[in-house]
């Protein structure tokens, strides 16, 4: 059976198909992304609604510290219900962790403005971005590890990459939305009201993705395991095994930072730094989202038949020397083209690092405690690097009157996955141990 052979019977040897049970599983996935994504992209308006200032750059500034703050939560979600959903099960831990999530989508979509409840309107904003980063702190981590545990032997890279390419549908829905908006609303009607209408349809379907959620059977190898640790177990194995939990971390960095960067941050890059029309930044943001979804499943198969570490050490070696060249290229004669042409490169990067790092990271993770490590790692990263990417890009192109600044952070993030990369390696080398090996 090839990689791609998504026909066979799924977890609990039902009939349904393992393409229908990628879906079930990625949905929650897609949520999240839609309403991370949204909230990058119109955060100049969310940012003159909610965080009215004197300074343009200030109030976007609050605004991305308020998006960065989302990721602050993840740790605390991927230890507390990363550890339920290594206690409980898969399938339990996912549909709360996709309650958690729809909770906050609501609450920002539904907030009035500041000039109508004061204060009060960027508490709850807060509030519902913290609740979207503690139930993705252990979604992802549930949702990869349950691709890994269901995946036909050989084939764990492709099918774990599915865990961001619904992400990517995500991306190329909203951008798409943003696009139409665009043309039919005015900038003010957008500015005032109509950005909230996307986030009103990531609502709306929300009953459909519990629908799938609850639809989902527990994996047959958690179902297979003699001994499910308690959650004091699972913390203490967590504190044990903390040298692999940071390592995951800094691999991780390369891909949080290179994603966030090339959807979250481009449509406000485009028009705020780079001074293109909205609807170049939004058609370059769906290509791109396009071509991650393209590259994700090529570069999980390809790992699945070379292996991670060729891949995560070329791509890593690329970015490093690379991302800040290309950006300023594109920041000395600024185009549809030219910037079209330099995410693409940066896309490609993302799906092939991305395709193997992930399967890499639910192999070198103990089975007992694969999510919340898992989680926990990504979370991490996402904190300390992606889910900062706007805000640190906004602050070095500030203070460096450099509209390239953003490539600097990009390659650091590189060079923290090509020593991540060599330390797992060289690790696994010398212990020879009987925990999964990295492929």
């Amino acid at each position: 059976m090839t990689p791609t052979d998504l026909s066979v019977s799924a977890p609990g040897g039902s009939s349904r198909s393992k393409a229908a049970t990628v879906l079930r599983v990625t949905s929650g996935n897609f949520l999240e992304q839609f309403d991370f994504f949204l909230f990058g992209f119109y955060a100049t308006s969310i940012s003159k609604i909610f965080f009215p200032t004197a300074s343009e750059f200030a109030s976007l500034m609050l605004t991305f510290a308020v998006f960065g703050a989302g990721f602050l939560m993840r740790p605390l979600g991927a230890i507390f219900l990363g550890a339920y959903i290594d206690k409980v099960g898969r399938r339990t831990g996912l549909i709360v962790t996709l309650s958690i999530m729809a909770s906050g989508t609501i609450l920002i979509a539904c907030v009035p403005g500041y000039a109508t409840i004061g204060l009060l309107a960027p508490a709850l904003v807060l509030i519902g971005r913290l609740l979207q980063g503690f139930s993705a702190g252990a979604e992802l981590g549930g949702v990869s590890v349950y691709l890994a545990e269901m995946a036909t032997p050989g084939a764990k890279g492709f099918y774990t990459s599915w865990q961001s390419a619904s992400q990517q549908v995500a991306i190329v829905i909203a951008a798409a939305l943003g696009y139409a908006l665009n043309h039919w609303m005015s900038a003010q009607q957008i500015g005032a009201w109509g950005w909230r209408i996307p986030f009103f349809i990531g609502c709306a379907i929300v009953p459909f993705l519990f629908m799938l959620r609850r639809s989902l059977q527990e994996t047959e190898e958690f179902k297979a395991r003699r001994h499910h640790p308690g959650v004091g177990e699972i913390y203490a194995m967590l504190l044990g095994n903390w040298r692999i939990v940071i390592s995951g971390m800094l691999l991780t960095a390369m891909t949080t930072t290179t994603f966030y960067l090339i959807t979250v941050y481009t449509p406000t890059f485009g028009k705020s730094v780079l001074k293109l029309s909205t609807e170049d930044s939004l058609m370059v943001t769906l290509l791109v989202g396009v071509s991650n979804f393209i590259w994700l499943p090529i570069g999980g198969a390809l790992s699945d038949r070379i292996g991670r570490k060729p891949i995560l050490l070329a791509i890593s070696i690329l970015a490093i020397f690379t991302a800040y060249p290309a950006l300023s290229w594109l920041a000395v004669a600024p185009s549809f083209g030219r910037m079209l042409s330099v995410l693409l490169w940066f896309s490609f990067f993302f799906g092939m690092y991305n395709g193997a790092m992930v399967a890499a990271l639910t192999e070198v993770m103990p089975a007992e405690v694969r999510v919340a490590g898992f989680s926990l790692a990504f979370s991490l990263a996402t904190a300390l690097f992606g889910g900062f990417t706007p805000a640190v890009s906004t602050f070095l192109i500030q203070v460096l009157h450099d509209k390239a600044a953003p490539g600097y952070w990009l390659s650091f993030a590189a060079l923290c996955g090509l020593g991540a990369t060599l330390g797992l390696y060289w690790r696994r080398a010398g212990q020879n141990a009987s925990a999964a090996p990295l492929e």
